[in-house]
Protein backbone atom coordinates (compact mmCIF):
# COMPACT_ATOMS: atom_id res chain seq x y z
CA UNK A 1 0.00 0.00 0.00
CA UNK A 2 1.42 3.41 -0.95
CA UNK A 3 2.11 6.10 1.63
CA UNK A 4 -0.65 8.26 0.11
CA UNK A 5 -3.18 5.45 0.41
CA UNK A 6 -2.17 4.76 4.01
CA UNK A 7 -2.55 8.45 4.80
CA UNK A 8 -5.94 8.74 3.13
CA UNK A 9 -7.17 5.60 4.92
CA UNK A 10 -6.09 7.12 8.22
CA UNK A 11 -7.80 10.38 7.38
CA UNK A 12 -11.01 8.52 6.52
CA UNK A 13 -10.93 6.78 9.89
CA UNK A 14 -10.29 10.09 11.66
CA UNK A 15 -13.20 11.68 9.81
CA UNK A 16 -15.56 9.07 11.20
CA UNK A 17 -14.27 9.37 14.77
CA UNK A 18 -14.31 13.18 14.66
CA UNK A 19 -17.81 13.48 13.24
CA UNK A 20 -19.76 15.95 15.40
CA UNK A 21 -22.54 14.67 17.61
CA UNK A 22 -24.97 17.49 18.29
CA UNK A 23 -27.07 18.30 21.32
CA UNK A 24 -29.73 20.93 20.72
CA UNK A 25 -29.65 23.89 23.11
CA UNK A 26 -32.55 25.79 21.50
CA UNK A 27 -34.52 25.10 18.34
CA UNK A 28 -37.24 27.39 17.03
CA UNK A 29 -39.96 26.33 14.56
CA UNK A 30 -39.27 26.73 10.84
CA UNK A 31 -41.18 25.96 7.66
CA UNK A 32 -40.16 23.32 5.13
CA UNK A 33 -36.82 23.26 3.29
CA UNK A 34 -37.05 24.85 -0.17
CA UNK A 35 -34.76 24.65 -3.21
CA UNK A 36 -33.72 27.80 -5.05
CA UNK A 37 -32.01 25.52 -7.60
CA UNK A 38 -30.23 27.40 -10.41
CA UNK A 39 -31.23 30.89 -9.35
CA UNK A 40 -29.49 33.61 -7.38
CA UNK A 41 -32.48 34.08 -5.10
CA UNK A 42 -31.17 32.91 -1.71
CA UNK A 43 -32.12 36.37 -0.43
CA UNK A 44 -35.78 35.75 -1.31
CA UNK A 45 -35.87 32.20 0.06
CA UNK A 46 -34.06 32.96 3.31
CA UNK A 47 -36.00 36.13 4.09
CA UNK A 48 -39.42 34.72 3.23
CA UNK A 49 -38.46 31.79 5.46
CA UNK A 50 -37.69 34.33 8.17
CA UNK A 51 -41.12 35.94 7.81
CA UNK A 52 -42.78 32.51 7.71
CA UNK A 53 -41.11 31.78 11.05
CA UNK A 54 -42.25 35.16 12.37
CA UNK A 55 -45.82 34.18 11.49
CA UNK A 56 -45.35 30.77 13.12
CA UNK A 57 -44.16 32.42 16.32
CA UNK A 58 -47.00 34.93 16.40
CA UNK A 59 -49.96 32.84 15.29
CA UNK A 60 -48.87 29.21 14.97
CA UNK A 61 -49.98 29.26 11.32
CA UNK A 62 -47.81 27.79 8.55
CA UNK A 63 -47.50 29.60 5.23
CA UNK A 64 -45.53 28.99 2.05
CA UNK A 65 -44.95 32.48 0.70
CA UNK A 66 -44.10 32.97 -2.97
CA UNK A 67 -40.49 33.73 -3.95
CA UNK A 68 -41.48 34.30 -7.60
CA UNK A 69 -43.80 37.14 -6.58
CA UNK A 70 -40.93 38.82 -4.74
CA UNK A 71 -38.48 38.30 -7.62
CA UNK A 72 -40.94 39.65 -10.20
CA UNK A 73 -41.54 42.87 -8.27
CA UNK A 74 -37.94 43.30 -7.14
CA UNK A 75 -36.28 42.82 -10.53
CA UNK A 76 -38.52 45.47 -12.07
CA UNK A 77 -37.65 47.90 -9.29
CA UNK A 78 -33.96 47.12 -9.72
CA UNK A 79 -34.16 47.62 -13.49
CA UNK A 80 -35.78 51.03 -12.97
CA UNK A 81 -32.92 51.96 -10.63
CA UNK A 82 -30.27 50.84 -13.14
CA UNK A 83 -31.91 52.84 -15.94
CA UNK A 84 -32.33 55.86 -13.69
CA UNK A 85 -28.59 55.78 -12.97
CA UNK A 86 -27.68 55.21 -16.65
CA UNK A 87 -26.20 51.81 -15.86
CA UNK A 88 -23.92 52.99 -13.07
CA UNK A 89 -25.07 50.20 -10.75
CA UNK A 90 -25.40 46.46 -11.08
CA UNK A 91 -28.39 44.57 -12.44
CA UNK A 92 -28.05 41.02 -11.12
CA UNK A 93 -29.92 38.08 -9.62
CA UNK A 94 -28.80 38.74 -6.05
CA UNK A 95 -30.49 40.87 -3.44
CA UNK A 96 -30.83 41.49 0.28
CA UNK A 97 -33.23 40.80 3.11
CA UNK A 98 -34.41 44.37 2.77
CA UNK A 99 -35.60 43.69 -0.79
CA UNK A 100 -38.09 41.13 0.50
CA UNK A 101 -39.15 43.42 3.32
CA UNK A 102 -39.69 46.26 0.81
CA UNK A 103 -41.82 44.08 -1.47
CA UNK A 104 -43.95 42.78 1.40
CA UNK A 105 -44.50 46.25 2.77
CA UNK A 106 -45.19 48.00 -0.54
CA UNK A 107 -46.58 45.36 -2.92
CA UNK A 108 -47.85 42.63 -0.61
CA UNK A 109 -47.33 38.92 -1.20
CA UNK A 110 -49.21 35.80 -2.29
CA UNK A 111 -48.94 32.13 -1.31
CA UNK A 112 -46.80 29.83 -3.47
CA UNK A 113 -49.88 28.22 -5.00
CA UNK A 114 -51.13 31.51 -6.47
CA UNK A 115 -48.34 31.58 -9.07
CA UNK A 116 -46.84 28.93 -11.38
CA UNK A 117 -44.48 26.44 -9.73
CA UNK A 118 -40.82 27.54 -10.18
CA UNK A 119 -39.45 26.41 -13.54
CA UNK A 120 -42.77 25.06 -14.81
CA UNK A 121 -43.32 27.80 -17.41
CA UNK A 122 -40.19 26.81 -19.34
CA UNK A 123 -40.28 23.07 -18.82
CA UNK A 124 -38.00 22.74 -15.81
CA UNK A 125 -38.79 21.14 -12.47
CA UNK A 126 -37.20 23.97 -10.43
CA UNK A 127 -35.81 27.46 -10.93
CA UNK A 128 -33.28 27.89 -13.71
CA UNK A 129 -32.40 31.51 -14.32
CA UNK A 130 -29.70 30.97 -16.97
CA UNK A 131 -31.89 31.62 -20.01
CA UNK A 132 -34.13 33.99 -18.07
CA UNK A 133 -31.35 36.43 -17.22
CA UNK A 134 -29.68 36.10 -20.60
CA UNK A 135 -32.92 37.55 -22.00
CA UNK A 136 -33.53 40.03 -19.18
CA UNK A 137 -30.12 41.67 -18.85
CA UNK A 138 -29.73 42.91 -22.46
CA UNK A 139 -33.02 44.79 -22.25
CA UNK A 140 -31.97 46.61 -19.09
CA UNK A 141 -28.46 47.31 -20.37
CA UNK A 142 -29.67 48.54 -23.76
CA UNK A 143 -31.99 51.10 -22.19
CA UNK A 144 -29.59 52.11 -19.39
CA UNK A 145 -26.78 52.77 -21.89
CA UNK A 146 -28.96 54.35 -24.55
CA UNK A 147 -27.64 57.48 -26.26
CA UNK A 148 -31.16 58.73 -26.92
CA UNK A 149 -32.04 62.18 -25.53
CA UNK A 150 -35.30 60.70 -24.27
CA UNK A 151 -36.44 57.13 -23.65
CA UNK A 152 -40.00 55.85 -23.80
CA UNK A 153 -41.75 53.83 -21.13
CA UNK A 154 -42.18 50.83 -23.45
CA UNK A 155 -39.03 49.15 -22.19
CA UNK A 156 -40.89 48.49 -18.94
CA UNK A 157 -43.68 46.76 -20.86
CA UNK A 158 -41.08 44.61 -22.61
CA UNK A 159 -39.26 43.80 -19.39
CA UNK A 160 -42.48 42.97 -17.56
CA UNK A 161 -43.33 40.56 -20.35
CA UNK A 162 -40.06 38.69 -19.79
CA UNK A 163 -40.56 38.64 -16.01
CA UNK A 164 -44.07 37.26 -16.41
CA UNK A 165 -42.99 34.71 -19.02
CA UNK A 166 -40.36 33.13 -16.78
CA UNK A 167 -41.69 33.79 -13.26
CA UNK A 168 -45.42 34.02 -13.84
CA UNK A 169 -47.65 37.06 -13.67
CA UNK A 170 -48.21 38.41 -10.16
CA UNK A 171 -51.92 38.01 -9.37
CA UNK A 172 -54.02 41.07 -8.72
CA UNK A 173 -56.52 38.91 -6.84
CA UNK A 174 -56.55 35.28 -5.70
CA UNK A 175 -58.43 32.89 -3.44
CA UNK A 176 -56.67 31.25 -0.51
CA UNK A 177 -58.43 28.81 1.83
CA UNK A 178 -61.80 29.94 0.57
CA UNK A 179 -61.22 33.67 0.94
CA UNK A 180 -60.42 36.28 -1.71
CA UNK A 181 -57.35 38.48 -1.31
CA UNK A 182 -55.23 41.01 -3.11
CA UNK A 183 -51.48 40.74 -2.47
CA UNK A 184 -51.68 43.72 -0.11
CA UNK A 185 -54.67 42.42 1.83
CA UNK A 186 -53.01 39.00 2.10
CA UNK A 187 -49.83 40.58 3.51
CA UNK A 188 -51.95 42.52 6.00
CA UNK A 189 -53.72 39.31 7.05
CA UNK A 190 -50.44 37.71 8.13
CA UNK A 191 -50.55 39.73 11.36
CA UNK A 192 -47.01 41.13 11.24
CA UNK A 193 -46.01 44.66 12.16
CA UNK A 194 -43.71 45.88 9.38
CA UNK A 195 -42.17 48.43 11.77
CA UNK A 196 -40.70 45.61 13.90
CA UNK A 197 -37.78 44.74 11.62
CA UNK A 198 -34.24 46.05 11.83
CA UNK A 199 -30.90 45.14 10.28
CA UNK A 200 -27.49 44.89 11.97
CA UNK A 201 -23.86 44.81 10.90
CA UNK A 202 -20.44 45.41 12.46
CA UNK A 203 -17.63 47.38 10.84
CA UNK A 204 -15.27 50.14 11.93
CA UNK A 205 -15.27 52.34 8.81
CA UNK A 206 -18.47 53.90 10.20
CA UNK A 207 -19.13 54.88 13.83
CA UNK A 208 -20.68 52.29 16.08
CA UNK A 209 -24.28 52.88 17.23
CA UNK A 210 -25.20 54.63 13.98
CA UNK A 211 -26.89 53.44 10.78
CA UNK A 212 -25.26 53.15 7.37
CA UNK A 213 -25.97 51.30 4.09
CA UNK A 214 -23.58 48.34 3.83
CA UNK A 215 -21.49 48.92 0.72
CA UNK A 216 -22.13 45.80 -1.35
CA UNK A 217 -23.65 45.75 -4.82
CA UNK A 218 -26.73 43.71 -3.96
CA UNK A 219 -27.66 46.23 -1.27
CA UNK A 220 -28.81 48.47 -4.11
CA UNK A 221 -31.77 49.99 -2.26
CA UNK A 222 -29.24 51.40 0.25
CA UNK A 223 -31.21 50.76 3.46
CA UNK A 224 -29.44 51.55 6.71
CA UNK A 225 -28.10 48.83 9.01
CA UNK A 226 -27.34 49.48 12.66
CA UNK A 227 -23.58 49.28 13.21
CA UNK A 228 -22.68 47.63 16.52
CA UNK A 229 -19.48 46.07 17.91
CA UNK A 230 -18.90 42.44 16.92
CA UNK A 231 -19.63 41.18 20.44
CA UNK A 232 -23.04 42.91 20.40
CA UNK A 233 -23.74 41.68 16.87
CA UNK A 234 -23.34 38.14 18.22
CA UNK A 235 -25.21 38.87 21.46
CA UNK A 236 -28.25 39.96 19.45
CA UNK A 237 -28.30 36.65 17.54
CA UNK A 238 -28.01 34.63 20.75
CA UNK A 239 -30.70 36.65 22.47
CA UNK A 240 -33.02 36.29 19.47
CA UNK A 241 -32.68 32.53 19.20
CA UNK A 242 -32.96 31.90 22.93
CA UNK A 243 -36.16 33.97 23.02
CA UNK A 244 -37.88 32.14 20.19
CA UNK A 245 -36.92 34.31 17.20
CA UNK A 246 -35.08 33.50 13.98
CA UNK A 247 -32.53 35.63 12.11
CA UNK A 248 -32.34 36.33 8.35
CA UNK A 249 -28.57 36.05 7.91
CA UNK A 250 -26.45 37.24 4.99
CA UNK A 251 -22.74 36.58 4.70
CA UNK A 252 -19.75 34.78 3.24
CA UNK A 253 -19.87 31.03 2.55
CA UNK A 254 -16.87 30.94 0.21
CA UNK A 255 -14.46 29.92 2.98
CA UNK A 256 -12.94 26.42 2.85
CA UNK A 257 -14.54 25.61 6.17
CA UNK A 258 -18.06 25.89 4.71
CA UNK A 259 -18.74 22.37 3.50
CA UNK A 260 -21.43 21.01 1.21
CA UNK A 261 -22.19 18.39 3.86
CA UNK A 262 -23.82 20.80 6.30
CA UNK A 263 -20.97 22.11 8.48
CA UNK A 264 -19.13 25.41 8.68
CA UNK A 265 -15.92 26.15 10.62
CA UNK A 266 -13.68 29.20 10.44
CA UNK A 267 -10.57 27.09 10.06
CA UNK A 268 -7.25 28.23 11.51
CA UNK A 269 -5.07 26.78 8.75
CA UNK A 270 -1.78 27.50 10.49
CA UNK A 271 -2.87 25.80 13.70
CA UNK A 272 -4.25 22.88 11.70
CA UNK A 273 -1.00 22.60 9.76
CA UNK A 274 1.06 22.31 12.93
CA UNK A 275 -1.04 19.65 14.63
CA UNK A 276 1.30 16.97 15.92
CA UNK A 277 1.27 13.85 13.78
CA UNK A 278 -1.17 15.22 11.24
CA UNK A 279 1.28 15.57 8.35
CA UNK A 280 -0.84 18.60 7.48
CA UNK A 281 2.07 20.78 6.37
CA UNK A 282 3.01 18.27 3.68
CA UNK A 283 -0.54 17.68 2.53
CA UNK A 284 -1.54 21.36 2.38
CA UNK A 285 0.80 21.67 -0.59
CA UNK A 286 -1.46 19.33 -2.56
CA UNK A 287 -4.66 20.07 -4.45
CA UNK A 288 -7.56 21.93 -2.91
CA UNK A 289 -9.70 18.79 -3.05
CA UNK A 290 -7.15 16.76 -1.07
CA UNK A 291 -6.58 19.66 1.32
CA UNK A 292 -10.32 19.84 1.92
CA UNK A 293 -10.36 16.10 2.56
CA UNK A 294 -7.68 16.51 5.21
CA UNK A 295 -9.51 19.34 6.91
CA UNK A 296 -12.72 17.33 6.82
CA UNK A 297 -10.91 14.46 8.52
CA UNK A 298 -10.43 16.62 11.61
CA UNK A 299 -14.18 17.15 11.82
CA UNK A 300 -15.27 18.91 14.98
CA UNK A 301 -11.68 18.94 16.25
CA UNK A 302 -10.54 21.37 13.58
CA UNK A 303 -8.88 24.47 15.10
CA UNK A 304 -10.65 27.77 14.48
CA UNK A 305 -9.36 31.31 14.40
CA UNK A 306 -10.42 33.83 17.04
CA UNK A 307 -12.29 36.49 15.03
CA UNK A 308 -11.67 40.12 15.92
CA UNK A 309 -13.19 43.42 14.92
CA UNK A 310 -9.96 44.32 13.12
CA UNK A 311 -10.01 41.06 11.18
CA UNK A 312 -13.60 41.62 10.07
CA UNK A 313 -12.73 45.07 8.77
CA UNK A 314 -9.58 43.97 6.97
CA UNK A 315 -11.39 41.09 5.28
CA UNK A 316 -14.23 43.37 4.22
CA UNK A 317 -11.86 45.98 2.82
CA UNK A 318 -9.72 43.49 0.88
CA UNK A 319 -12.77 41.67 -0.59
CA UNK A 320 -12.24 38.46 1.42
CA UNK A 321 -15.48 38.89 3.39
CA UNK A 322 -18.05 38.85 0.63
CA UNK A 323 -21.82 38.95 0.32
CA UNK A 324 -22.38 35.40 -0.95
CA UNK A 325 -25.47 33.84 0.51
CA UNK A 326 -28.59 34.28 2.61
CA UNK A 327 -29.75 31.67 5.15
CA UNK A 328 -31.97 31.44 8.24
CA UNK A 329 -30.51 31.05 11.74
CA UNK A 330 -33.10 29.29 13.90
CA UNK A 331 -31.33 27.36 16.67
CA UNK A 332 -28.25 26.69 18.77
CA UNK A 333 -26.53 23.32 19.31
CA UNK A 334 -23.35 21.96 20.91
CA UNK A 335 -21.10 19.13 19.76
CA UNK A 336 -19.56 16.47 21.99
CA UNK A 337 -16.63 18.78 22.79
CA UNK A 338 -18.82 21.69 23.86
CA UNK A 339 -18.28 23.81 20.76
CA UNK A 340 -21.38 25.91 19.95
CA UNK A 341 -23.05 26.09 16.55
CA UNK A 342 -25.98 27.90 15.04
CA UNK A 343 -28.58 25.70 13.36
CA UNK A 344 -29.14 27.25 9.96
CA UNK A 345 -31.78 26.55 7.32
CA UNK A 346 -30.49 26.63 3.75
CA UNK A 347 -32.37 26.81 0.43
CA UNK A 348 -30.55 24.12 -1.57
CA UNK A 349 -33.13 21.41 -1.00
CA UNK A 350 -32.73 18.54 1.45
CA UNK A 351 -29.04 18.11 0.67
CA UNK A 352 -26.01 17.26 2.77
CA UNK A 353 -25.58 15.28 5.95
CA UNK A 354 -28.42 17.10 7.72
CA UNK A 355 -31.03 17.29 4.94
CA UNK A 356 -30.79 20.99 4.15
CA UNK A 357 -29.72 22.18 7.61
CA UNK A 358 -26.23 23.55 8.27
CA UNK A 359 -24.43 23.61 11.62
CA UNK A 360 -22.26 26.74 11.53
CA UNK A 361 -19.99 27.53 14.46
CA UNK A 362 -20.47 30.79 16.28
CA UNK A 363 -16.88 31.59 15.28
CA UNK A 364 -17.77 31.18 11.60
CA UNK A 365 -20.79 33.45 11.94
CA UNK A 366 -18.84 36.11 13.86
CA UNK A 367 -16.16 36.18 11.17
CA UNK A 368 -18.40 35.98 8.10
CA UNK A 369 -21.58 37.96 8.82
CA UNK A 370 -22.21 40.75 6.36
CA UNK A 371 -25.52 41.79 7.95
CA UNK A 372 -28.77 40.29 9.18
CA UNK A 373 -32.42 41.16 9.76
CA UNK A 374 -34.19 40.46 13.04
CA UNK A 375 -37.32 41.45 14.90
CA UNK A 376 -36.43 44.44 17.08
CA UNK A 377 -38.21 42.76 20.01
CA UNK A 378 -35.50 40.08 19.88
CA UNK A 379 -32.76 42.65 20.55
CA UNK A 380 -31.42 42.91 24.13
CA UNK A 381 -33.06 45.77 26.00
CA UNK A 382 -29.82 47.66 26.65
CA UNK A 383 -28.99 47.70 22.93
CA UNK A 384 -32.51 48.80 21.99
CA UNK A 385 -32.31 51.61 24.52
CA UNK A 386 -28.91 52.75 23.23
CA UNK A 387 -30.14 52.77 19.62
CA UNK A 388 -33.58 54.21 20.43
CA UNK A 389 -35.47 51.45 18.64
Amino acid sequence: MTLALVALTAFSANAQSNKPVFTVVKENPITSIKNQSRSGTCWAYSTLSFFESEILKKSGKTYDLCESFVANKDYMDRAVQVVRLHGDCQFAQGGSAYDVYHVLKNYGICPEEAMPFPGSLYGDSLNNYNEFFSVLEPIVNAVAKSKAPKISSQWKVSLQGVLDAYLGKCPEEFTYQGKKYTPKSFAASLGLNWDDYVTFTSYTHHPFWTEFPVEVQDNWRNPGSWNVPMEDMMRIIDNAVMNGYTVAWGGDVSEEGFTRQGLAYMIDTKATESLAGSDMARWLNLTKAKRTSLLDSLGCKVPEIVPTQKMRQERFDNWELTDDHGMLIYGIAKDQHGREYYMVKNSWGETGEYKGIWYMTKTFIAANTMDYMVNKNAVPKDIRKKLGI
